[in-house]
């Protein structure tokens, strides 16, 4: 029979963050039972610095964002959980998806109380996303004719803005962690818009994942493996667009993009575009592709519009200019 893991037991899992640590707490299950598993790892101790701190996200786009907020401070008192709450303006602009825009806000944010408010005092954060955030978010990928990056779907570990993330539950199930935490004598709230299906994510929730549960009972496992092929992948093709970079320069010389074959353009400038935090349609790409090509004239402009920036010519070279809030 196969051992069933207990999702509090950190050391079953692959990902060991460090401590001092951060919980992402918004105050519904998921998170809720990451902070328990924290606490229960490190607790923090009388008269010393504390292991494990809250940062709760006010992104105010719900009337109950108020009270999840009162929740979560009830919550982390009762515990001895510091915490801090941080306000974000989540509002996208046109064009852009809302649901990125707070996932941007909320990186943010996050880098913001850490760097910001903590100082050099922490730099890890832990997210609770799960198994089932993990196929969702692949369903999602395949939805939208993604490519490898979004293939991949969650990394257990990552760095955004000078911050390193883990996700310690990508290997456990969203029924395994209720399961466990209705044991406890912790209450978490319940987000009502998860149960709005004009949200994309939740139709999948909602609709696809009881279909695919029925069907293909391992599934949760069998894309988390596919997803992990897609990121071995691109691991390969950053390795690649790092060895590029070093070519074309930073920013890129259009000359030497030029010289390139399509495909490695369209990498390297993907990879260029990741660490300046934006990122490039399909659509989008192939019009700046069709640019750098056109341009062979000292007076030949590019310009693109890119997320909450553009692409534009400086001199030899790309430049990507943020828009000003």
């Amino acid at each position: 029979m196969k051992k069933k893991i207990d999702p509090f037991d950190l050391n079953e899992l692959k990902v060991q963050p460090p401590v001092p640590l951060a919980v992402a707490f918004s105050g519904g299950a998921d998170s809720t039972a990451l902070l328990l598993a924290c606490i229960n790892q490190w607790p923090n101790l009388e008269g010393q610095a504390p292991r494990v701190r809250a940062i709760h996200i006010h992104h105010g786009l719900q009337a109950a964002a108020d009270s999840f907020a009162e929740h979560c401070t009830r919550t982390c008192r009762a515990l001895g959980v510091p915490l801090h709450i941080e306000h974000v303006q989540a509002k996208h602009l046109p064009g852009e998806s809302p649901e990125e825009a707070a996932r941007l806000a909320r990186y943010k944010a996050f880098a913001g109380v850490v760097h910001g408010v903590w100082g050099a005092e922490i730099n890890t954060v832990l997210l609770g996303q799960h198994a089932d955030d993990q196929a969702e978010t692949l369903i999602l990928a395949l939805s939208r004719g993604a490519g490898l990056p979004g293939l991949a779907s969650m990394a257990p570990q990552f760095e955004r803005f000078g911050v390193n993330y883990y996700r310690p539950f990508l290997q456990i199930s969203a029924l395994q962690i209720r399961e466990w935490l209705s044991t406890k004598d912790v209450p978490w709230i319940e987000d009502p818009t998860n149960q709005d299906t004009q949200y994309t994510r939740n139709k999948i929730r909602l609709q696809i994942m009881p279909a695919l549960s029925k069907a293909f009972p391992s599934f949760r496992e069998t894309f988390a493996r596919s997803a992990s092929h897609a990121a071995q992948a691109q691991s390969l093709l950053d390795e690649l667009a790092a060895e590029d970079l070093l070519i074309t320069g930073n920013p890129p010389q259009i000359k030497t993009l030029q010289s390139l074959s399509p495909q490695r353009v369209t990498n390297v400038l993907r990879f260029w575009f990741k660490s300046l935090g934006t990122s490039a349609s399909s659509t989008q790409m192939n019009e700046l592709l069709s640019q750098i090509k056109r341009c062979k004239t000292r007076g030949h402009q590019i310009e693109l519009k890119l997320g909450r920036g553009f692409v534009v010519r400086e001199g030899a070279h790309l430049s990507w200019s943020e828009l000003l809030q």
